[in-house]
């Protein structure tokens, strides 16, 4: 069988400057930086949003850092297992698992956490085993792809409401009649950097009957105290039905969660099909994770000063007149519009040194192309101040 089709399509990618491409990412001794290709450059392009990838953990640290922590020994047993062989279902369920589950329970404030294999599996998940067909979603336009995968999965009626129009949302609210309706908004929406107004969306949910589910992917480990979020830090963690959220961002490991009450978790660990059928993480994975999450706890400090710097970010180039988006977070996305132009001035930037990407389209809407800013509390103001200088002002970039 001929690939032409396939590579016609290419063609018209690369005709389109969509065309991605594998660049070897590696990290850098300093603190902050990474390599690209092997040229150093201030990581500006991860999620790293404590520094926490680059934490290790050997026996002996681990034991003086869990000195005192009930489960300590299960935790320190799995830090060096690597295999898992099976669904949790079947074999692969190590007691590092429940370990960590807790933690996160407690941390959150909730019954029960249930660990999956990443965001994308949680999401597109969770979403088709608590909604159906006849069932209605209410989903954010900007929500990540994933969950507008798990709203296509699930069947039911999928009502995409404007980026934080509570105005339309609780109009499409009232007109439905579905018998279970299910709310689900980003917490920090990872290509604009704005936030989710969770009160607001708290009393819609509770006036017309619905579920919330808030996917605190980028803002776990970075608001809240101890970092327990967005839902907290904005005092609303205990009316949110469904809270996801991820260690591959500001826990610097991989897998995600879903906690919440103890029936809610029971019934997905028996319908998502996306737990089901998985191979369970390595053990090594789930111990990292949970050492990753007590330390960030800890870090309060650095939140701080990870927001500061956000701000004085955001404010240089909102003076310079660039479109941030509505960016208020550590996500901060300067809009060009044309891809052409967005691929060109991150390609300079990396040439000076600093690692931003370019995001298109279909990532965001035709005509939005932007280089994002992501910021880390492994950051120093003077590195971020280079970085600004490197970017100059509106005029010069040709917008």
């Amino acid at each position: 069988m001929s690939w032409e089709p396939l590579e016609a399509r290419l063609a018209a990618l690369q005709a389109s400057h969509r065309e991605r491409v594998l660049r070897d990412w590696t990290p850098d001794p300093q603190a902050g930086f990474l390599r690209v290709d092997g040229q150093k450059m201030l990581d500006l392009a991860s999620n790293d949003y404590l520094g926490l990838s680059r934490q290790t953990w050997n026996l002996d640290h681990a034991a003086d850092f869990l000195r005192g922590f009930d489960g300590a020994n299960i935790v320190l047993d799995a830090l060096n297992r690597y295999g898992s062989g099976a669904s949790r279902l079947i074999t692969g369920n190590d007691p590092v698992y429940a370990v960590l589950e807790r933690e996160i329970a407690r941390l959150k404030g909730t019954r029960a956490a249930l660990v999956f294999n990443s965001g994308v599996a949680a999401n597109s998940g969770v979403i088709p085993a608590l909604v159906g067909r006849g069932d209605a979603v209410f989903s954010d336009e900007l929500n990540h792809a994933s969950i507008i995968d798990g709203v296509r999965l699930s069947r039911a009626q999928s009502h995409i409401f404007p980026h934080r129009d509570l105005v339309a949302l609780e109009g499409q609210l009232r007109a439905s009649t579905a018998p279970h309706k299910l709310i689900v908004t980003d917490a920090l929406f990872s290509m604009d950097g704005t936030l989710a107004p969770l009160p607001e969306l708290v009393a819609l949910k509770r006036k017309y009957g619905a579920w919330l589910m808030v996917d605190e992917a980028h803002t776990g480990g970075v608001y809240g105290e101890a970092g327990a979020g967005l839902a907290h830090a904005q005092g609303v963690a205990a009316e949110i039905d469904v809270l996801m959220g991820t260690f591959g961002k500001a826990y610097g490991s991989v897998g995600a969660y879903i906690a919440g009450d103890a029936v809610l978790i029971r019934y997905l660990l028996n319908t998502a099909r996306t737990f089901i059928f998985t191979t369970g993480l390595p053990p090594a994975n789930i111990a990292h994770s949970l050492l990753n999450v007590r330390l960030a706890q800890t870090m309060d400090a650095e939140r701080g000063q990870l927001h500061a710097n956000a701000a004085q970010f955001r404010r240089v180039l909102a003076g310079r007149g660039y479109d941030l988006a509505g960016s208020e977070s550590q996500v901060i996305p300067v809009v060009l519009g044309a891809e052409e132009l967005t691929l060109a001035r991150a390609a300079e930037l990396r040439e000076q040194g600093f690692g931003a990407v370019a995001i298109r389209p279909p990532t965001v809407p035709a005509g939005s192309a932007r280089i994002r800013f992501a910021l880390s509390a492994a950051h120093r103001w003077e590195d971020l101040a280079a970085c600004l200088a490197a970017v100059g002002e509106r005029e010069a970039c040709g917008v």
